[in-house]
C-alpha cells in the first residue's frame, strides 16, 4: 500500500516510487500554493512581480470561508508565495486557520523580513524556503536592494534560534548574472546555515511573474544565457559534480548532476535552438492549484487561468469544470509548449506506509 506523506512537500519526493495518478475529476489535492500578498519588496532582475504597485491581499476572512472545501479536497500543505507573504497584513491570522486545521504550511520568501517575523515562522511554518541568488555581491546585484544578503542572513539565523526544528532551504535561479558562481552559491547555502539548496532556470518565456504577454527577446536575453555562456556553465556544472560530491550525496544539493544538467545546461540550449527541452514529467494540474491574491485559480505557476475564487465561489468547481476537466485530459505535458519551457514542474509522488 502506498499513501501520500502527512505533510508533503513538492521537492522533497523519492524519484524510485510512483508519482500520484493523474485523475480526473480531482478528488485530492494535496498541495494548494497561495499569493497571500501581490507585492515583492525586492526589485530582482529575473522578475517584474515588484512593479505591481497594487495591495491586492487574500484575506483570512476569505481563507476561513474557503478552509472547509480545501479539506474536503484533502489539501495536506499551503505553500504561501506571491508576492513576499510576509508582506500580508494578517499573514499570521491566516496561518493560525491553516494550522487549526491540521494543514502543513510552506513559506517562500526574499528572506528580507525573517528576523521580524522569527518567532511566528517558528510558531506556523515548519518549512521555509529561501531565495539565494549566489554569494554576497551577487545576490545583492540581482535582488536590487541593499544589504540582502546581510539581512538574509540575520534572518535565517533569528528563524533558527526562534524555532531549531524548522527546515530552512534555498533555492537559486539561475540566469546570466550568476550561473558561473554554482559552487560559490553553494558554499554561501552553508555559510548561511540552509539545510539544503536547490537550483532552477529562470523563465523567460511565460506570462507569470507579473508579465502580461511575456517579455520580448530582448528582455528574455538580459537573463537567459547566451550561446558562448553555454561552455561556462557546462565547466562549472563539472566542477561543481566534481568538488561537492558529498553535497550531492548527502541531499544538501537537491538535484542529481544529471537533473542539473537537464534543469540547466540542456534548458538554456535549448532556449538557443541548440538542443531539445527535455521531457517534462509533470502532474502538477491533478495534485495542486495556485490561487493568486485576486482570486484567480490556475492549474499551475504558468498555464492559463481555469477561473476565479472569489467569483466562482468553490475551488472544486472551477477545477472539475467542464472546461478544466477537458483542458487536463487534452495536456500533454511532452508537446504542450507552455510544459516544454517550463523551469519548475512538479512531480507529486506516493511514499510507502
Amino acid at each position: 500500500m502506498t499513501v501520500l506523506a502527512p505533510s508533503p512537500r513538492p521537492e522533497i519526493s523519492a524519484p524510485s516510487l510512483p508519482a500520484l495518478p493523474r485523475e480526473d475529476p480531482v478528488t485530492r489535492l494535496p498541495i494548494l500554493i497561495l499569493y497571500p500578498h501581490s507585492r515583492c519588496n525586492c526589485r530582482c532582475l529575473m522578475c517584474d512581480i515588484w512593479r505591481d504597485r497594487g495591495r491586492e491581499e487574500i484575506s483570512a476572512a476569505e481563507v476561513e470561508r474557503w478552509l472547509a472545501e480545501w479539506r474536503d479536497l484533502g489539501v495536506r500543505r499551503v505553500v504561501l508565495s506571491g508576492g513576499e507573504a510576509l508582506l500580508h497584513g494578517h499573514l499570521w491570522d491566516l496561518c493560525a486557520l491553516l494550522c487549526d486545521a491540521g494543514i502543513g504550511i510552506t513559506i517562500l520568501s526574499t528572506g528580507l523580513l525573517l528576523a521580524r517575523d522569527a518567532a511566528a515562522l517558528a510558531q506556523y511554518c515548519d518549512d521555509v524556503v529561501v531565495s539565494l541568488d549566489g554569494p554576497r555581491e551577487i545576490h545583492d546585484l540581482i535582488r536590487n536592494v541593499p544589504r540582502a544578503y546581510e539581512r538574509l542572513a540575520e534572518g535565517v539565523a533569528a528563524v533558527r534560534a526562534a524555532g531549531p526544528s524548522v527546515a530552512v532551504s534555498g533555492r537559486c535561479t539561475v540566469q546570466r548574472a550568476n550561473f558561473h558562481v554554482l559552487r560559490a552559491t553553494v558554499a554561501a547555502a552553508h555559510e548561511l546555515g540552509l539545510d539544503r539548496i536547490s537550483f532552477l532556470a529562470a523563465d523567460v518565456t511565460s506570462e507569470a511573474f507579473n508579465r502580461p504577454g511575456g517579455w520580448d527577446g530582448d528582455r528574455a536575453g538580459e537573463v537567459a544565457l547566451r550561446r558562448e555562456d553555454l561552455p561556462l556553465l557546462a565547466a562549472e556544472l563539472e566542477a561543481l559534480d566534481m568538488e561537492h560530491d558529498a553535497d550531492f550525496v548527502s541531499g544538501f544539493i537537491a538535484e542529481s548532476p544529471e537533473k542539473l544538467g537537464r534543469r540547466l545546461l540542456r534548458h538554456f540550449a535549448a532556449l538557443l535552438g541548440e538542443d531539445d527541452f527535455a521531457p517534462v514529467e509533470c502532474n502538477a494540474p491533478w495534485v495542486s492549484a495556485v490561487v493568486e491574491a485576486d482570486g484567480t485559480v490556475r492549474p499551475c505557476f504558468f498555464q492559463p487561468p481555469l477561473g476565479n475564487l472569489r467569483q466562482g465561489g468553490s475551488l472544486g468547481n472551477i477545477l472539475n469544470s467542464p472546461a478544466a476537466i477537458s483542458w487536463r485530459q487534452n495536456l500533454d505535458t511532452t508537446r504542450d509548449p507552455i510544459c516544454r519551457r517550463c523551469v519548475c514542474s512538479l512531480s507529486l509522488r506516493q511514499e510507502s506506509a
